[in-house]
């Protein structure tokens, strides 16, 4: 295909975008997006002397303005659309990502995991791109985890879901481990889905960004980046709306892509830059919710989010974790249940416990930019994905049972509460793929470095392929799913890609 090979007339080929709107700024570095892989990108490049501007859709809010506002005030104002994008298909599920500075980082729980050796390994096979090993990122793997303090986190006063959690994996023989977090001194505000009130955990916000400005990078908060400017195979600038609404062209000697894999894609194919790749495949994590009831008391409202993994089924792709708990969240999860056992299940709050159970999707969704910024995302469960959910559900069963469990409220709207193990596997049987309330906040991989002849959108800098002075920066350009939280992954891929980035232009213009 010629328009994978640079900037060739023809059918697939990118044209150049052109436009009258009204001069913005001009800067050496432009950076679209402000989450895991902008800011480090802003960071990296402003402590290397380059001129940065970073451009983000959502606004700037502040650790005070946060503890100020109700969790459902912030829901609404930290995530895009309310963390509801859904995803067409069977079923259709929600998908939550953040849109302010700092994107994600800001209202997810802190998790930061390694790459497995043998992931990266796999990656590179498959992709054809070398250069992202073990080896490879292992310092800038080391330098995260300094700058954000991450730890194995312990159980703090609260975090009874945790303990009774580690407690059925260990009578099962199941291998369990303290979560990874970047968090410093947290204080167990049970608030990290709808960002931490303290400060505690070191989201984009008040670490990589603060230190970016610091060292001269500008962020310029609600600014909606509506297309890439190019023009022979070079990006030249955006075209973006501000604050209040004025449509004005920023232009740079250099752009970087990180508005995320929805979004990244998306602006990709409204710039027609790889409009039959970009955004072609997008892989999920997707999460069940099990809402577990005990005997004793829990108080899964006192404490902090994932402080237990279970990863006896890692290599699966199944993870589970204790999602702590409001009323006010229970009784959204659970508003298509009957009432009456809504009212019972909230009077019985202090005994409950919820539960996350992530998969790793082997379907791929697919995102096409509708007109007016709009996306319309649709996803391609297959029967193995089916399977694997119901042996998930199956496993969160039976280590909530070994727990103490008394009774289970499966992630399926039209189930009945499940009071044992048999129980339990009778609803495996039954459930359909239809059935499942599922939601996702780890999408990844939906303009993936790798060869062209092997899929890939990007190549090994970054750049799409066939382009020069435009590299994608965030999750979209990892080469496949991770199994894992994908932050600490992003991070390191931004890491190197602004190294080789500075290696091979080194200077200020």
């Amino acid at each position: 295909m010629k328009a994978l090979n640079g900037p060739q007339r023809g059918p697939l080929s990118p044209r150049p975008i052109r436009t009258p709107h009204p001069r913005g700024t001009d800067s050496d570095v432009l950076v679209i997006g402000s989450g895991a892989g902008g800011s480090v990108v802003a960071r990296e490049l402003a402590a290397a002397g380059r001129q940065v501007t970073v451009l983000e859709e959502g606004p700037r809010v502040g650790t005070g303005s946060i503890a100020a506002a109700t969790p459902a005030e912030n829901m609404r104002h930290l995530y895009r659309q309310g963390g509801l994008i859904p995803v067409f298909g069977t079923p259709t599920l929600a998908y939550g990502e953040g849109r302010c500075v700092g994107g994600t980082t800001v209202v997810n729980g802190g998790l930061l995991w390694e790459p497995p050796p043998a992931l990266l390994n796999r990656w590179a096979a498959e992709s054809g791109v070398a250069g992202y090993r073990a080896a490879d990122l292992a310092a800038h793997l080391g330098l995260i985890a300094h700058r954000l303090g991450v730890a194995a986190q312990p159980h703090g006063a609260g975090n009874h879901d945790s303990r009774l959690l580690a407690a059925g994996a260990e009578h099962l023989g199941w291998q369990w481990q303290p979560a990874h977090r970047a968090v410093r001194g947290c204080r167990h505000s049970n608030r990290c889905t709808t960002g931490c009130p303290t400060g505690a955990k070191q989201s984009m916000a008040v670490s990589y960004l603060p230190e970016a400005e610091e060292l001269g990078a500008r962020i310029v908060p609600g600014t909606r980046v509506l297309r890439i400017l190019h023009e022979d195979g070079a990006a030249t600038g955006v075209v973006a709306a501000g604050p209040g609404g004025r449509t004005v062209v920023h232009r740079a000697r250099e752009v970087f892509l990180a508005a995320g894999p929805l979004r990244t894609p998306a602006l990709l194919q409204r710039s027609r830059i790889h409009r039959r790749t970009a955004g072609r495949e997008l892989s999920l994590h997707v999460n069940l919710r099990t809402v577990a009831r005990f005997d004793e008391p829990v108080h899964a409202d006192r404490g902090t989010i994932f402080t237990a993994q279970v990863h006896e089924f890692a290599a699966d792709g199944v993870l589970m974790m204790p999602s702590n708990v409001t009323r006010g969240a229970l009784a959204a999860a659970l508003a298509s249940r009957p009432p009456q056992l809504l009212d019972r299940l909230l009077a019985a709050f202090g005994t409950l416990g919820s539960y996350t159970t992530q998969v790793r999707m082997q379907g791929k969704a697919r995102i096409l930019a509708a007109p007016r910024g709009g996306l319309l995302l649709r996803h391609g469960m297959t029967s193995a994905d089916h399977s694997l959910l119901r042996e998930a559900f199956r496993r969160t069963s039976e280590v909530l049972f070994a727990a103490g469990a008394r009774e289970l409220i499966p992630p399926v709207a039209t189930a009945r509460p499940l009071h044992s193990r048999a129980e339990a596997e009778e609803f495996c049987r039954r459930v359909r793929p239809g059935d499942w309330e599922l939601v996702s906040v780890h999408g990844m991989a939906s303009a993936r470095m790798g060869l062209p002849g092997r899929g890939g959108t990007c190549d090994e800098h970054g750049r799409p392929h066939g382009f020069r002075r435009l590299r994608v920066c965030d999750a979209s350009v990892l080469p496949g799913v991770t199994g894992i939280s994908p932050q600490g992954t992003v991070m390191a891929f931004a890491h190197e890609i602004a190294e080789r980035f500075l290696h091979t232009s080194p200077g200020r213009p």
